[in-house]
């Protein structure tokens, strides 16, 4: 863009860069002899300094923008505000950023920002201390002067030397597979063994879940009794010992990054600080979150560097786009592996991946383990030839090493989900994962024939060429018998637009999923007695309501006309989009069917973006209408009253929008001689709404119906509960974050449990459909707001997945990233591969 039409459109462009990370090349003359980067914050963190780099409100931007264009082309950063607050900032397209040594401010916010800057002469100034290389070598080579910190996991020690002073190290690693456990154990090992004083900066679990985990790492207790408060005789011991242990921790809920650099000169002679957690997903409960990680990692790194001593920080997320912006010293990257150990990745700031350890994950004991075998790690040059002739290909090595410059974090240029991919090549061939590598083929291949925009600089070439290679097809065996037997044939669907059932195994109407014994009340100690709290949730209610609708009562009143079918989940392809059906193994071996999807030209370029939405269900029990006592015939109404719930039986309305399911998903299908079908209050409020905003030509008509009271209340005590639960568990992950799930999927089926011998506390199957139904009804309104602001819609299942077509491989807007109920995680695959399965 020339200089002209930026500085037209100037507001648009800051307001792209702030809201969505957009840089925008601009270049002035007709020979571009000045180019420019208007970049976002994030690209350049140390412009958030203030007074660091000049700075001009936007209108005065505007109106001497020629002259900042000049500057910054010429190496000085010009930061661009709103009112008092950076927004922006320009940067030189070609050259380094300078600094001069008069200028020493702004030399530190750029090497603190992480930006390539030119190196400075070294000054002769009073103050500044100049070292030999003698003298440096003397520090180094000093017996014992190298030795850091242990993590207390000698895997660990032995692949990073230690946690050294001066140093910010950054366990990097999603959530469930126990990063907070890495920080917890060198916190341990520094004030426990050594005796060393230590600051935990807990910002997510508090005090409770650390001195928890504590006695449990410590004593070897189970962590989920621990929380009922019953310890053992040498647990009790355990306690004693601890009471005098030099560890402060510092848990409020407004802990910021500035806080702890604070805390840290007045808390005595600290030997390590953790910080429990910096966060993805932005919480405004938790201000090292969301988009402040970047600079409060800037914080924490010159908090380490001033006061001499390591710093160990987690982050919930090990996805390197995010990970390369936090500019650590020392990356530690987990991943969990189907043999149930953990793999650590070691990765230096210049360097990239350095080593790897292996760990036994003890969750149930909140620790991690070395493994049996003699404690190692095998160590990578940055070099091309460092893991070469232990696993992978020639063309694998050439196209990690091609990488490496990109996957570290030295240049940039690649979208999120290519650099994820590449670094997790590199990772399973530092590690000699052979299954790993394997998984890896086919969205590399995809990666590869995608056609990436590359830098046209010498990195960016051979990392081109490397991607060529990879995707170029084996020479075809000669012997026939060599040749493969041919894949299970694909079984298309039955036509375009429709897609066979979403669950491998169809449950019947009469089919809850449940098994004798699940209507029991979970024992004391129980990591998430979700039955208990789902019971304790409606007896606490002021309604007086009614749990169990009698035997006799059953078989008439509104009881029979209750199915399965009134969830209003969708099974829905868009009409121009091809779906099949592809044989796929999972992981215990089973052969299942998953879909494929194959988008038309018309489309345009893109990836398909995976919505996978985290808890519906019990997210929906925060607020879902539905009426406590009995429901009584209340017969044809003239119109929608909101202060009742129950079952409604309505005309199924027109729907005219061809970028969208029906509003009542599979209820379509199912309708009565007369068309009409049986709806919950949820469905009943999307339609009235869809009505009053125009998507709806004609009124409801209530043609007849059975309701109560209306309360949205009833179950928000569950949810509650589930939230919270979910929050401290999900960290942790394992068996106690599986046995939550699964009791909290069984107390909401036992809601309407089918096997007439059942003794579940309820019978409210009103109850239960209302309940999906609201998730439902959720999910399509997500993916509806989604579409409305110019987004395709490819697919919209059950009440957690939906798929969209997106050409910059950024998830839609109206989605929020996270592990938190009603939030998602978002993928993104190449049309033409299988959906994979959701995680959660």
């Amino acid at each position: 863009m020339n200089a002209s039409d930026a500085r037209r459109d100037l507001y648009a462009l800051v307001k792209r860069a702030n809201d969505d990370g957009v840089t925008t090349l601009i270049h002035r003359g007709s020979k571009q002899e000045a180019r420019v980067l208007l970049a976002p914050l994030d690209r350049f963190p140390a412009a958030r300094k203030a007074g660091a780099f000049p700075s001009w409100v936007l209108s005065a931007a505007q109106k001497d923008f020629g002259t900042l264009i000049g500057r910054a082309a010429g190496g000085q950063p010009q930061v661009l505000r709103r009112n008092s607050t950076p927004v922006a900032v320009l940067l030189p397209a070609d050259g380094p950023i300078s600094s001069t040594p008069s200028d020493t401010a702004a030399h530190a916010a750029a090497t603190a920002g992480g930006a390539v800057t030119s190196q400075p002469t070294p000054s002769r100034d009073a103050g500044r201390r100049l070292a030999t290389l003698g003298d440096a070598l003397g520090d180094v080579i000093t017996p014992g002067s190298a030795r850091g910190l242990s993590f207390g996991l000698a895997a660990l020690d032995a692949a990073t030397g230690g946690l050294h002073p001066g140093r910010l190290v950054l366990v990097a690693a999603p959530p469930q597979v126990g990063g907070s456990l890495i920080g917890l154990a060198a916190a341990r090992h520094t004030a426990l063994a050594l005796n060393h004083r230590v600051l935990y900066a807990a910002s997510g679990p508090n005090r409770a879940d650390i001195t928890r985990r504590i006695i449990a790492a410590e004593a070897g207790g189970d962590y989920a009794r621990l929380k009922t408060g019953t310890l053992t005789p040498h647990e009790q011991e355990v306690v004693q010992r601890l009471r005098n242990a030099p560890l402060l921790i510092d848990d409020g809920s407004d802990l910021t990054a500035e806080a702890i650099a604070e805390t840290v000169p007045v808390a005595g002679e600290l030997a390590l600080v953790v910080v429990d957690r910096l966060q993805r997903a932005r919480n405004p409960r938790l201000p090292m979150s969301g988009e402040h990680l970047p600079a409060a990692s800037q914080v924490l790194r010159e908090l380490a560097r001033t006061q001499h001593v390591p710093v160990l920080a987690v982050v919930d997320t090990d996805d390197p786009a995010i990970v390369n912006l936090l500019d650590a010293d020392v990356i530690l990257t987990l991943t969990a592996h189907p043999d149930g150990e953990t793999n650590v990745t070691v990765a230096e700031r210049d360097l990239g991946i350095i080593g790897s350890a292996r760990l036994r994950p003890d969750l149930a004991h909140a620790r991690f383990l070395d493994t049996t075998a003699t404690a190692h790690a095998t160590t990578a040059a940055a070099g091309d030839s460092a893991v070469r002739d232990i696993v992978g290909s020639d063309t694998d090595h050439e196209l990690a090493a091609a990488a490496l410059p990109f996957t570290s974090g030295a240049l940039q240029g690649l979208p999120a989900e290519a650099t994820h991919l590449l670094a997790a090549l590199r990772t399973a061939l530092a590690a000699g994962n052979i299954k790993d590598l394997d998984e890896l083929r086919v969205p590399l291949r995809a990666l590869a024939a995608a056609g990436l925009r590359l830098p046209g600089t010498d990195e960016g070439r051979r990392l081109a060429a490397a991607l060529h290679a990879h995707n170029a097809p084996p020479p075809a065996p000669t012997d026939s018998a060599a040749r493969p037997a041919a894949p299970e044939s694909a079984r298309p669907a039955v036509g375009r637009g429709t897609v066979a059932d979403a669950d491998d195994e169809v449950r019947r109407d009469d089919d809850d999923g449940l098994v004798p014994g699940d209507e029991e009340d979970e024992p004391q100690g129980a990591v998430f007695p979700a039955l208990r709290i789902l019971k304790d949730s409606v007896t606490r209610s002021k309604m007086h309501p009614v749990p169990v609708i009698r035997i006799e009562d059953r078989e008439d009143g509104p009881w029979p006309l209750i199915s399965e079918d009134m969830d209003g989940e969708p099974r829905w392809v868009h009409p121009d989009v091809t779906s099949t059906r592809v044989a796929h193994t999972r992981d215990n071996g089973k052969r299942v069917r998953r879909d494929q999807l194959d988008v038309p030209p018309s489309f345009g370029g893109g990836v398909l973006c995976l919505i996978d939405r985290n808890g519906s269900f019990p997210s929906a029990c925060s607020a879902v209408p539905l009426a406590p006592n009995k429901l009584l015939h209340t017969g044809p109404l003239d119109a929608f009253d909101r202060g009742q719930a129950g079952i409604y039986q309505i005309d199924i309305p027109e729907w005219n929008f061809p970028g969208m399911p029906h509003p009542l998903g599979r209820l379509i299908d199912r309708p009565d001689d007369q068309g009409r079908v049986w709806v919950t209050t949820p469905h009943i409020k999307q339609l009235e709404r869809l009505h009053r905003e125009g998507h709806l030509t004609a009124p409801l008509t209530i043609h007849d119906s059975w309701t109560g009271k209306a309360n949205e209340s009833l179950f928000k005590p569950f949810y509650t509960a589930a939230r919270e639960a979910r929050t401290e568990l999900i960290q942790a992950g394992g068996e106690p974050y599986k046995n939550y799930k699964t009791r909290l999927s069984i107390a909401l089926r036992l809601l309407w449990p089918k096997r007439p011998e059942s003794r579940s506390p309820f019978w409210r199957p009103d109850w239960r459909m209302s309940m999906v139904a609201e998730a439902s009804v959720r999910h399509w309104l997500n993916a509806f707001k989604a579409v409305q602001e110019g987004h395709t819609l490819v697919a919209l299942r059950n009440v957690d997945a939906a798929i969209f077509w997106t050409p910059d491989e950024t998830p839609p807007g109206t989605y929020r990233i996270g592990t938190g109920f009603g939030q998602v995680k978002a993928k993104f695959i190449q049309p033409g591969e299988f959906i994979p399965e959701g995680d959660d």
